[in-house]
């Protein structure tokens, strides 16, 4: 990703949103805090106020560790700065479409009913809108620990660490009453460590709606529950080189929307279960606080480009390596490559006599993955994880030869409790599962999969849009 790995956000250009904070046109501010220009932060004594004003806004979050309005409005204006026009009327009637179609060639590929509530045809801002509060339910644990490790260089004098400052830093400080000037340089750096997170955390959410077509597209899911969505933009740009009609695309990569949603919504465990483990291995991350104090001369409110350069070098978040996080991540890729594996045999089944150009766009997903797709990149950003690709296919080789063994039902059936997943050794022998293991009657597994208050494809217990539960 193009981003620096821990940062404030991009620079202004001609394509900003004006009506973003932080975000102006051509030689308007850039960053949550404004560029000053050519002239440098002395240069223009109203602008320095101005930035100051504005940092001093930022500081004023009270919503939690992390500012997560400054992380939307970064997301925002990365993505107007490459342009982000609003979904036409005629493209918005093609995808609904798509989606109605495609929900309903999967009635005869899996046992699960449809999962779809209603269709939208997203922007890109307005992905970024729907798949943040699920962002930030998954960031939080790392959030918490930026903020940890920023409050923790408050364990030497105060007055030596604002000595570290910039000169600028150092009045603002002294000017920030309401923090209590240098007493209050503790609770300053937590602020600034909520900002960082958010900032680092808005630029990569912006970047990966550059390059999503759907709601599920990173195998997580990231919108409220039984919102179907395609991005025309996204549907579009997938489609460009690969020789095969727009219409045709958009059909498969609804066919893939339309599977997950069924997936998610009648595996009652499955959402909280993915979910939990993106924040369980998000835990064990651990901040270079050394890092943080190197950096802290480069932190000036009139370029944040400067922070971002000074820590792009530094591996500031580590995971710990305990068998904790191990198994939290080992968990995490299981469920991954079971859940796109399930969903690349259903939409074969449902493709390959419809669509001629089913096998080549399967592939092309299949590369998009084992190149680093975008679910990679900014886990790899966000939580400090990479996935393995390489695992998707032997996972649909084990839901493949489900299919063949039990059929429909019986593939379908492995979802009724975790227990009865393949697990990780399971992907070394495909075949070995398939045929190794007796049929289960897991009667007695519903009830516990579903939690004592929720029945699967009972509505009653689904958490709200927005608001997974953590395992």
């Amino acid at each position: 990703m193009s981003q620096p790995p821990f940062g404030f956000g991009p620079g202004g250009s001609s394509g900003d949103d004006p009506d973003i904070p932080g975000g102006g046109g051509p030689g308007g501010p850039a960053g949550p805090f404004g560029g000053m220009g050519p002239l440098g932060p002395m240069g223009d004594p109203q602008q320095f106020a101005d930035a100051l004003r504005q940092f001093a806004d930022l500081m004023s979050w009270q919503g939690g560790p992390v500012n997560w309005d400054l992380a939307k409005n970064i997301a925002r204006q990365t993505v107007a700065q490459k342009g982000d026009a609003s979904v036409l009327e005629p493209d918005r009637s093609k995808v609904v479409e798509a989606l109605r179609l495609a929900d309903l060639w999967l009635e005869d590929a899996t046992e699960f009913p449809s999962g779809i509530r209603t269709s939208q045809a997203w922007s890109r801002a307005e992905w970024v809108e729907a798949t943040l509060p699920v962002w930030s339910k998954l960031c939080d644990p790392i959030a918490e620990r930026a903020v940890e490790a920023m409050g923790g260089l408050m364990s030497a004098d105060p007055a030596e660490l604002a000595a570290d400052l910039p000169p600028e830093m150092q009045a603002m400080v002294g000017g920030l009453g309401g923090l209590g000037g240098l007493g209050g340089l503790g609770e300053m750096m937590r602020r600034i460590g909520g900002m960082m997170v958010g900032g680092q955390t808005g630029a990569a959410v912006g970047a990966l709606a550059e390059e999503v077509v759907s709601s599920t597209d990173v195998g997580l899911p990231l919108g409220p529950q039984g919102t179907a969505a395609l991005l025309p933009a996204g549907v579009a740009a997938f489609g460009s080189g690969l020789s095969v009609d727009l219409d045709e695309v958009r059909l498969f990569l609804a066919l893939r929307e339309a599977a997950h949603h069924r997936l998610f919504a009648h595996v009652p465990w499955l959402r909280s279960r993915l979910l939990g483990a993106v924040e369980d291995y998000a835990r064990g991350i651990k901040v270079d606080a050394s890092a943080l104090r190197d950096a802290m001369p480069q932190i000036d409110p009139s370029n944040p480009e400067a922070l971002n350069e000074a820590l792009s070098g530094a591996a500031l978040f580590q995971p710990e390596d305990t068998p904790e996080q191990k198994a939290a991540l080992a968990r995490l890729e299981t469920v991954l490559a079971l859940v796109e594996g399930w969903v690349a045999t259903v939409v074969a089944a449902a493709s390959s006599d419809r669509l001629p150009q089913s096998v080549a766009l399967a592939e092309a997903i299949r590369r998009r993955r084992a190149t680093g797709g975008p679910a990679e990149r900014t886990f790899a950003t966000l939580v400090g994880l990479e996935l393995r690709p390489r695992r998707l296919r032997e996972a649909a080789d084990i839901w493949q030869g489900l299919t063949t063994e039990r059929g429909v039902a019986g593939r379908d059936a492995v979802w009724a409790h975790p227990d009865l997943l393949p697990t990780a050794d399971d992907f070394d022998d495909p075949d070995g599962f398939v045929r190794g293991r007796p049929e289960f009657d897991i009667s007695d597994l519903d009830a516990d999969a579903a939690g004592p208050d929720t029945a699967p494809g009972d509505d009653s217990g689904d958490e709200d849009p927005g608001e997974p539960a953590s395992s």
